[in-house]
């Protein structure tokens, strides 16, 4: 790992005392088996695990270092009007998740090169730190000219742009993983110092103001500081913070402002912001016992299950403020599915389970974490989706790092901590939650267990727990029956499965089968157990299809095919025909296929279905195929094409692959280069003006500028007739109807000339807008564009003829 030259000079300095630990309750009924007493040894995991630990971490570092981020803190740390703020507002917090991440890896990987680099970067973190604790490097380092997202002066658009309680929030939960994990306070004090000057600051008083977070996560965080200091004060802020919410400046659903907390019922707007509130208003209730928040969030759960969950467990359903759609409304190659937003989701659901000990929230937890979440970093670890579509023509790739890198530092600080979901216990009861490969050091009851766990899953549903107890113990182990073994895909009717198959399982101790009623979806073993004791589960895994509910239109005539808890999508590297051309059997037949040295070891499955094409002359045509499906997760790792999760089964639902035209196989050039270039000739239109489900192009952030975009044919062609099917995504987005456009065509001198229309160049939303022209030959062809004066233009498709 590099370091920049600041870091060695300063390292000398750092001081690593000892914290004094306090032991305080979480107020949950059911308390968490920390990450740090599971060691896990499972196949899937593991690798997952050594990929974030070799790969993810340290490329996070690296590209703190690269982009500027410690530099941030080195110049808050020696200010000057010559600055210019530069990045996001939020880009500190990036150090912050990173060094959480890391500090979780130790926990269980202890590495003292990395101790020691970390202890280095705080070094240059707390001399950015004002006097007394406030620390944004986006206003510190120019004071004069901070960020334009920061406003002139602390907090004033803290409700808005300017991040300053966001990365207050990172800043502890980072803090407190470091904390944890090494003993020092170098990090802590840091966090303390900013939670005091913010609650110094904020809140109702004499000399107070109120605000709220405008991004939410520091009401998580200062519940977690309540507990790891024991002081109230951190608490009630962040029971302000929840309370004060709909009562400030900022009242609209994107900021989950637009009521009070305690009577919001339905899931809206951006949806890690959401996510990351639910979860701590669940942190509040458990710890001051207010159960108006747990109404709250109760009801929202429900109206997420119920009609804004993905069949992989993300959420947020448009790319237009990263947010909730309205109910039903779930697009697939339009989807947003933010990876940050899966993650939440997972905190969410925790949480849930901690309160009321039901399974149905680890079933939606199991689904998000094996599709929806790692999807979101390649297997090698060093690759991230942003977005996680449904569906995609190849537009769709991970990147090695964004300039909002939230999502890569999330995963960073996630997947180290997920052996902490596996196992919970209250009082003489162990849940089991997770199925893994693992050792695990539990107390129940004040006695020490040993719970090993060997398994294939998800590969396949058996699972051998040997119980090691100092002595004869009683307890209870209760046993997660998941959802989709009961035939139930999530928690409602949301989607459902359509095969008719009946699912079983048997769970046997020391050979003998046992019986029990399921306990909120548990199965329990209530008995004295003593060392050698062995329970055998199994739970039948077959390919199994799904539907959603009608109101869902994305999907009607569609079915989704998955096997236990993993989703599955068919794409093109193992199919020889378009993906989106494949129409289902109506009662298919699959058999499934080890795939060891594929994408780090998978289970294919595969079924016959046909593939619809139009001839030249425009009748349609099927052939026989065999449909090859990968788990969702292991998509885009061989290259750009198409993918699809939702697979016709109802000729309604079916996309023939189109003849070629002239402009198939034509170089696209644009002054706007873009990969969503690829829209404008694939072929695929949308429904109506409102159906953002198509790929589509567009000039943003240009205003009031004249664009073009070009074909290039590779020999002469003879055409008459170009056809534009606009894109406007008016009231919330930037494009609108561009103020007029024009065809020209290259003629042998190589200029551009007009064509000579003989009919108006169409305007209009929701329809292609087609002009003729006089016959020209030629080997180019280009669309002039003039942009509205305050917005961009885009297009779903051009064609000509």
């Amino acid at each position: 790992m590099r370091r920049i030259a600041v870091f060695v000079l300063l390292l000398s300095i750092v001081c690593g005392m000892q914290a004094q630990k306090k032991e305080q309750a979480h107020g949950y009924p059911i308390n968490p088996v920390p990450f740090t007493s599971v060691k896990v040894t499972d196949a899937f995991w593991g690798q997952r695990l050594k990929a974030s630990r070799e790969v993810t971490i340290p490329l996070a570092f690296s590209k703190c270092e690269e982009t500027g981020r410690y530099e941030n803190f080195v110049k808050a740390a020696n200010p000057s009007p010559l600055y210019k703020v530069e990045g996001l507002s939020f880009d500190d917090t990036d150090v912050y998740k990173t060094i959480e991440g890391a500090s979780y890896s130790m926990q269980t990987y202890p590495d003292k090169q990395l101790a020691k680099y970390i202890d280095s970067v705080l070094v240059i973190v707390a001399a950015a730190q004002e006097a007394d604790g406030y620390l944004f490097t986006s206003r510190t380092m120019n004071p004069e000219h901070p960020h334009e997202w920061a406003g002139s002066q602390r907090w004033e658009k803290v409700e808005e742009l300017s991040h300053e309680f966001y990365n207050l929030g990172h800043m502890i939960e980072g803090a407190i993983a470091h904390y944890q994990a090494t003993g020092k306070r170098n990090f802590l004090d840091i966090a303390i110092k900013y939670a005091d000057c913010v609650e110094g600051e904020i809140g109702e008083g004499s000399g107070k103001q109120v605000k709220v977070p405008g991004h939410q996560i520091a009401e998580m965080a200062l519940a977690k500081l309540y507990l790891v200091t024991g002081q109230q004060k951190y608490l009630d802020l962040a029971r302000f913070f929840l309370d004060k919410r709909g009562y400030t400046t900022r009242q609209d659903e994107y900021s989950q402002a637009h009521k009070p907390v305690l009577e919001q019922d339905e899931a809206v707007g951006h949806a890690v912001r959401a996510a990351y509130m639910y979860s701590g208003m669940a942190d509040v209730a458990a710890l001051t016992g207010d159960a108006g928040y747990i109404h709250a969030i109760d009801n929202i759960w429900e109206n997420v299950v119920t009609k804004k969950l993905y069949i992989t467990g993300g959420i947020g359903a448009t790319s237009h403020g990263e947010a909730f759609g309205k109910n039903y409304e779930l697009p697939n190659m339009s989807a947003y599915c933010e990876t940050c937003a899966a993650i939440g989701n997972v905190y969410w659901n925790y949480r849930l389970f901690l309160l009321h000990g039901e399974s149905k929230y680890y079933d939606v937890l199991e689904r998000t974490l094996y599709n929806g979440l790692i999807s979101g970093v390649s297997l090698d670890g060093g690759g991230f989706f942003y977005p996680n579509p449904l569906e995609s023509i190849g537009q769709h790739q991970r990147q090695p790092w964004f300039g909002c890198a939230c999502c890569p530092s999330n995963v960073c600080r996630f997947i180290p901590s997920l052996p902490g979901y596996v196992y919970a216990v209250k009082d003489k009861d162990v849940y089991v939650n997770l199925f893994m490969g693992n050792t695990s050091e539990i107390e129940v009851g004040g006695k020490k267990l040993t719970l090993k766990q060997t398994t294939d899953y998800p590969w396949n549903g058996d699972i051998r727990m040997e119980v090691t107890p100092k002595g004869k113990q009683d307890f209870t182990l209760k046993i997660r029956i998941p959802g989709w073994v009961q035939n139930e895909v999530v928690p409602s009717k949301l989607y459902s499965y359509t095969d008719r198959k009946q699912l079983n399982y048997t769970v046997k101790v020391n050979g003998s089968p046992m019986e029990a009623e399921l306990d909120k979806g548990y199965f329990n073993i209530s008995r004295q157990w003593k060392k050698g004791d062995v329970v055998e589960v199994h739970f039948d895994m077959e390919p199994r299809t799904v539907k959603a509910h009608p109101n869902v239109e994305a999907d009607n005539g569609r079915v989704a095919v998955e096997r236990g808890p993993v989703v599955y999508c068919a794409e093109w590297p193992d199919n020889d025909f378009s993906i989106l051309s494949v129409f289902m059997n109506r009662k298919p037949e699959f058999t499934v296929e080890s795939k060891p040295g594929l994408l780090h070891g998978i289970r294919q499955i595969n079924t016959k279905a046909q593939a619809l094409n139009y001839d030249e002359k425009g009748r349609l045509q099927t052939r026989d195929v065999t449909l090859s499906l990968i788990p969702y997760y292991a998509w885009a790792h061989r290259g750009s094409g198409e993918m699809a999760v939702w697979l016709p089964q109802d000729v309604s639902a079916t996309r023939p692959s189109a003849p070629p035209t002239i402009t198939t196989n034509a170089k696209v050039t644009s002054s706007h280069e873009a990969k969503s270039i690829t829209a404008v000739n694939d072929g695929m239109m949308p429904k109506g003006g409102e159906d953002r489900s198509a790929p589509y192009f567009h000039w943003w952030p240009k205003e009031g500028t004249i664009e073009w975009i070009a074909y290039e044919f590779d020999t002469p062609q003879k055409v008459t007739a170009s056809s534009v099917y606009w894109y406007d995504d008016a009231p919330w987005g930037g494009c609108r109807l561009p103020q007029s456009w024009k065809v020209y065509y290259r003629d042998t001198a190589g200029n551009w000339q007009a064509v000579a229309n003989s009919t108006s160049y169409g305007i209009e939303k929701g329809m292609s807008n087609e002009v003729l022209f006089d016959p020209v030959t030629t080997k180019a062809l280009k669309l002039e564009v003039v942009l509205p004066e305050k917005n961009a233009a885009g297009l779903f498709e051009w064609s000509v003829e």
